[in-house]
């Protein structure tokens, strides 16, 4: 169908939903409200960062595509103040408005993606899309040819001109397709891991879970949740960081410079986590029920009063340094009284540092890049189901991070800090593969960068074999496709 109407489709999801959320009368019907929503959202998040790929030219793509978390959550929190009980809904129907904005200016002003009008046989209305958004007529032709050549390369151009004669709409390639074409093989793998890699340091349980995250470092219940408003700006500070050095730097630096500093924090994150239960206050006394708990990676025995206030109708009393039976009201027993949470010896203000530091390094790369490199790197006969299949892998794995979060970080499991170091473990496994396998793309077409993925030989054979067709490419004079190889022996 092409990409505008995917994008036409989502944005009246998205503003029907959104109503439908605003307007929930229970909590079923809030379920099933937030599902439209997660429709609407996987097709966006499919088609827009592959639309803006398409379109932008060439070397402003990435300065684009971050963008669009940038906006997201500044205004989730400014409608508590006005109704405390409903404001919820207030925060939530407001997302009909820019959906519906997105709705108008999609209809009436996007053009379709050019690439996806080569494709689908109308080469001149692509013509037409390109001489208006770029700066020369030149330039727009040099596009158009540089997109044959691709298609051609992909042994796709007779199909094409079969689908013009006869006007037809070409037929979706199947995924097994996709998975015999070498190259695409490939950057699928780097793709959809670059989309696991994201999910599996993190970041959503800290986005979700922030709150939680806060209290577990001992703040009050109100307090959390005004920290993780705030430190949530530290992600769009990264973002606006990264867009406005990704094309200057370039992308591979950026990624593996901000997985760096994620694994640092999260090292750090998890150490702060366990000082904090090994220095509150220490626990001399424990009635039967309160003296152990289930454990995975320590003996589970209270020696601590975070250890006690983990265990359920349990807290810490000060006055004799016990753990004793008791609930949020106190215990019978004991004056200074301690239930949720511990007071810490040394500051709780270092974990909001830290917490601070991952989501600023986490911005500057891993936030908005794997989405950008995902709508460059696959060949366009390929690039709507790759990026798909990219997409949920990303979803799947936000899925499963965030489903297991709370689980294994409570004291039968990994613990908190534990958990942050197994997160940290899977960052460093991270950078090593990537530093081996992520090659840089900045200044490349759409065309250039799938020529990365492929070897010399394969390239070679299907260049040896189209004698007749005129290589157009604005960065042929400068650098040769050995040299784009010669960048990529890995693959």
């Amino acid at each position: 169908f092409g990409r505008k109407p995917c994008i036409l489709f989502s944005s009246v999801i998205f503003t029907v939903g959104s109503i439908l959320v605003a307007f929930s009368v229970s909590s079923t019907t809030l379920i099933l409200s937030r599902l439209v929503l997660g429709l609407g959202i996987g097709v966006s998040s499919l088609t827009i960062p592959m639309y803006i790929a398409e379109l932008a030219e060439q070397g402003c793509e990435a300065r684009w595509l971050p963008s669009i978390q940038v906006a997201a959550g500044l205004v989730d929190g400014l409608f508590e103040e006005v109704d405390h009980d409903q404001g919820w809904r207030y925060m939530l129907g407001m997302a009909a408005f820019p959906s519906l904005l997105m709705m108008l200016v999609s209809y009436f002003c996007l053009p379709e993606s050019p690439r996806w009008l080569v494709m689908s046989g109308q080469e001149r209305q692509a013509q037409k899309v390109l001489t208006a958004l770029r700066k020369t007529d030149e330039d727009a032709l040099l596009e158009i040819k540089s997109i044959v050549q691709s298609i051609r390369e992909n042994g796709d151009l007779d199909l094409m001109v079969e689908t013009m004669a006869k006007r037809r709409r070409i037929p979706s390639p199947t995924i097994g397709d996709m998975i015999r074409d070498t190259s695409t093989r490939r950057a699928l793998m780097l793709g959809c891991g670059l989309m696991a890699l994201q999910q599996f340091c993190g970041i959503n349980t800290v986005k979700y879970y922030g709150a939680t995250i806060y209290q577990m470092s001992q703040f009050d219940e109100e307090t959390a949740i005004w920290l993780n408003g705030f430190t949530a700006i530290a992600e769009v500070v990264g973002i606006v960081t990264s867009i406005a050095l990704v094309e200057r730097v370039g992308r591979r630096p950026l990624i593996l410079t901000s997985l760096a500093l994620v694994m640092v924090s999260l090292v750090a994150l998890g150490t702060f986590f366990y000082f904090a239960r090994t220095h509150s206050r220490e626990v001399l006394i424990t009635q039967e029920s309160c003296g152990t708990q289930p454990a995975l990676i320590w003996s589970g025995v209270t020696s601590y009063c975070s250890d006690c206030v983990n265990i359920p109708q349990c807290g810490y009393c000060m006055d004799t340094r016990s753990c004793l039976v008791g609930d949020e009201n106190g215990s019978p027993f004991c004056i200074d009284w301690e239930y949720s949470s511990c007071k810490i010896e040394f500051g709780s203000w270092v974990s909001v540092m830290f917490m601070v530091l991952y989501l600023l390094a986490f911005g500057v790369g891993m936030g908005g890049l794997p989405w950008t490199l995902n709508s460059e790197i696959y060949s366009l006969q390929y690039r709507s189901l790759a990026v798909s299949l990219a997409t949920s892998t990303n979803w799947w794995c936000n899925f499963v991070v965030s489903a297991t979060f709370l689980s294994i970080s409570s004291p039968g499991a990994l613990t908190t800090y534990g958990t942050f170091w197994l997160y940290a473990f899977i960052a460093a496994l991270g950078f090593v593969w990537l530093y081996i396998a992520l090659p840089e793309t900045k200044g490349l077409t759409l065309e250039e960068i799938e020529r990365l993925f492929r070897r010399n030989s394969e390239v070679f054979v299907e260049m040896s074999s189209l004698p007749e067709l005129e290589v157009v490419s604005r960065k042929e004079d400068d650098e040769s496709h050995e040299a784009y190889c010669s960048r990529t022996s890995y693959f």
